[in-house]
């Protein structure tokens, strides 16, 4: 399965009590993750379509082990599943160092649903969108 390859960075603050990143701030870094595919690298591909609207519909988060706080940033690899007309999974793995040799830390899937904010109301994927994302079902490691 091809994966989108990124970091992203857990703060401080986003430690609780118990000295591990806790679960609001571990599902705002899913979305940095996902938002690095979906907007950053979609629109540097020219398929800038998908950044017009999204709306997640469902959240599974799994974890494996802590993630935990250290100052750096933690490998995450986002990858497409389940890629229909009118939605999509984003399967994501946090590990919890910089490397994709560290123990993965956190698995996710959200499922996200194209949205025209104008209309207020859920569309189908647009062939372009569907060619992206199918790049990522398949293949090598993409970054």
């Amino acid at each position: 399965m091809p994966v989108y390859i990124t970091q992203v960075r857990p703060r401080w603050a986003d430690m609780d009590v118990f000295h591990h990143v806790n679960h609001a701030a571990v599902v705002t870094l899913l979305e940095e993750a996902r938002a690095g595919l979906l907007f950053v690298q979609a629109a540097r591909l020219g398929f800038a379509e998908l950044s017009n609207g999204l709306v997640l519909s469902r959240l599974e988060v799994d974890y494996k082990g802590q993630l935990r706080y250290t100052g750096g940033e933690v490998y995450a690899e986002v990858s497409i599943e389940n890629l229909r007309h009118a939605s999509f999974v984003v399967r994501h793995t946090l590990h919890t160092g910089a490397s994709a040799g560290d123990p993965v830390a956190v698995t996710a899937r959200t499922t996200l649903v194209p949205f025209d904010v104008s209309a207020q109301r859920p569309r189908r994927l647009s062939g372009a969108e569907r060619e992206f994302l199918a790049g990522y079902q398949a293949g090598e490691s993409v970054g």
